[in-house]
């Protein structure tokens, strides 16, 4: 059976200037994948990586980990939300350098302000009442992101590894399981910092068959390499 295994990239740099960034975590967390990849997983014949930096800084040593020769593909539609334009147009007071992240430093608990104002940010985006505010609408986001699933999907590789991000694995995820578009944020909340989804390809596409693993993870029974952001 072939299979296509979306990555969910290490931890970012959430308290940086710049988030596009993995921190020393995120790090820790891509070799641990790599590592468990190369003892337990099938070897890829083909493997994919959004365009940010957080997806080939996980991908690269993932991949050496796992003792895996194979270069990678960069596939746009494999790209994250632009959560910096969401916020910037859901408040404008945050669209200067350095605003998001002054202002949530003046959060009791930054992590849960972001969180909130994200997803007020996501529902003004996919309401799609508010298309000419945005460089990229939320179906031509998701469009492209389905696009780069059927460019996969038709790939004669037996096995894809496909690093990306939170929106794109929630955005597939949501569509082979018909989840109405409302709820497909809803899914990336739980999604971990280099967790695997599997999905299986055959004569009728793309099958779900898990969602959301972090055993290389878990087998080190350190519950601080789990992470969300």
């Amino acid at each position: 059976m072939r299979e296509l295994l979306l990555i969910r990239h290490g931890q970012a740099s959430f308290h940086a200037e710049d988030y596009d960034q993995l921190s020393p975590l995120g790090e820790r967390q891509s070799l641990l994948l790599g590592e468990w990849m190369g003892e337990c997983g099938a070897m890829p014949d083909r493997v994919a990586m959004g365009p940010r930096a957080r997806h080939r800084d996980t991908a690269l040593p993932c991949l050496r980990a796992a003792g895996v020769s194979t270069p990678p593909i960069t596939l746009p539609g494999l790209d994250e939300v632009d959560h910096l334009e969401l916020l910037a147009r859901l408040r404008p007071e945050l669209a200067g350098a350095g605003a998001l992240r002054a202002a949530m430093k003046q959060q009791a608990d930054p992590y849960r302000a972001f969180q909130q104002l994200f997803v007020e940010a996501l529902r003004r985006w996919t309401s799609g009442e508010h298309d000419a505010d945005y460089s990229r609408s939320w179906q031509d986001f998701r469009r492209d992101v389905l696009d780069a699933l059927e460019q996969l999907t038709q790939s004669p590789a037996e096995t894809i590894w496909a690093f990306t991000s939170g929106g794109p694995i929630a955005v597939i995820a949501g569509a082979l399981l018909q989840a109405p578009e409302a709820k497909t944020f809803d899914l990336s909340w739980s999604l971990v910092n280099t967790g695997v989804t599997r999905l299986r390809l055959g004569s009728r596409g793309a099958q779900l068959a898990t969602y959301n693993t972090w055993p290389h993870l878990e087998r080190t029974r350190d519950a601080s390499l789990v992470t969300l952001r």
